[in-house]
C-alpha cells in the first residue's frame, strides 16, 4: 500500500476522517463462526460510529470523564462502541468479568449479555452480536436500550463534546491511557492486517495503529483463527482474497 502520504490522526476524531477519504474501501472485514463474514467500508464504519455516539450522547450526556464499560467479546461490534465513546471524549473500560477493573462505578455498560447488567450503570445496551440481528434475541428489562436503536440516530455526529487530551480514554486491569495517547503515529506504511479476536485490549490497540497509517483490519474470530492455522491451503485462499499485506494469525494470543 506504499507509504502514507497522510498526516497521521492525533484523535479519533481525526482518525474517522482519514478512514472516510477513500470511503468505499474496506477499513473491517469480520471473520466469525460458522462462515460469517461482515464488511464495513469507511463511509459504513464512520456512520455506524456516528450512530453509536449521537447515542452516548443523547442518553448519557457522553463526554470526557463518562465511563463506559464495554462488556462485549472481541468483535466488530466492540469496535464500533469503543470508536463511538472515544468520539464523544468519553472513557472505555474493559474488564473480561464484566466489570470494571479499578472499582469505580461506570456510567454505560454496553453487553451481550444484559440480564446481570441492569443494576450496574444508569444506562445499559444490549447489543445482538449476530450480522444480520435487527434487535437483541431475548426479552429485555424496561431500563435496558436495545443497541439496534442507534438505527434510529443520525448518520452523522450531530454534537459531541470537545475531546480533553488529558483525560482518561482506556482503562483495563493493567492501565490507563488518556486521550493524547490513544492514537499514536503508526510509524510505518499502511497494511491490511489479519488480526486475532482474542483479547479486546490488545485488539483495540493494534486495530487503533492500523487505521492510523491509513490501513485496514481482517478481523478473525478464534475459532476461525484457529482453523485457519491448522488448514494452511484454506488460510492461504482466504488471506489471498482479502488482500491480507500483514498476517498476524500466528499467535492467537498475541494479535498486535
Amino acid at each position: 500500500m506504499g507509504t502514507p502520504t497522510h498526516r497521521p490522526p492525533t484523535d479519533v476524531s481525526s482518525l474517522l476522517e482519514l478512514l472516510q477519504r477513500d470511503p468505499g474501501r474496506p477499513r473491517i472485514t469480520w471473520y466469525g463462526t460458522g462462515g460469517e463474514r461482515v464488511e464495513l467500508s469507511g463511509a459504513v464504519l464512520a456512520n455506524w460510529v456516528s450512530k453509536s455516539t449521537n447515542l452516548l450522547v443523547e442518553e448519557v450526556d457522553a463526554a470526557p470523564g463518562v465511563r463506559v464499560l464495554l462488556d462485549l467479546p472481541p468483535h466488530w461490534r466492540a469496535l464500533v462502541w469503543a470508536l463511538a465513546s472515544w468520539r464523544a471524549g468519553a472513557c472505555v473500560v474493559l474488564d473480561a468479568d464484566g466489570a470494571a477493573p479499578d472499582g469505580v462505578p461506570v456510567d454505560v455498560v454496553v453487553t451481550d449479555r444484559p440480564a446481570p447488567a441492569t443494576e450496574r450503570a444508569p444506562l445499559v445496551v444490549a447489543v445482538a452480536l449476530p450480522a444480520l440481528a435487527r434487535s437483541f434475541d431475548a426479552p429485555l428489562p424496561p431500563d435496558v436500550v436495545d443497541g439496534a436503536a442507534v438505527l434510529s440516530y443520525a448518520d452523522v455526529v450531530t454534537w459531541a463534546p470537545p475531546t480533553d487530551p488529558g483525560s482518561p480514554a482506556l482503562v483495563t486491569a493493567g492501565a490507563t491511557v488518556g486521550h493524547a495517547g490513544l492514537v499514536t503515529d503508526p510509524g510505518g506504511p499502511a497494511v491490511r492486517a489479519a488480526l486475532v479476536a482474542d483479547d479486546l485490549p490488545t485488539l483495540l490497540r493494534a486495530a487503533l495503529q492500523v487505521w492510523a497509517a491509513d490501513g485496514s483490519v481482517v478481523l478473525v474470530d478464534r475459532t476461525t483463527a484457529d482453523e485457519l492455522r491448522a488448514d494452511p491451503a484454506r488460510r492461504a485462499r482466504v488471506l489471498g482474497s482479502e488482500q491480507v499485506t500483514d498476517d498476524r494469525l500466528t499467535d492467537a494470543a498475541s494479535p498486535a
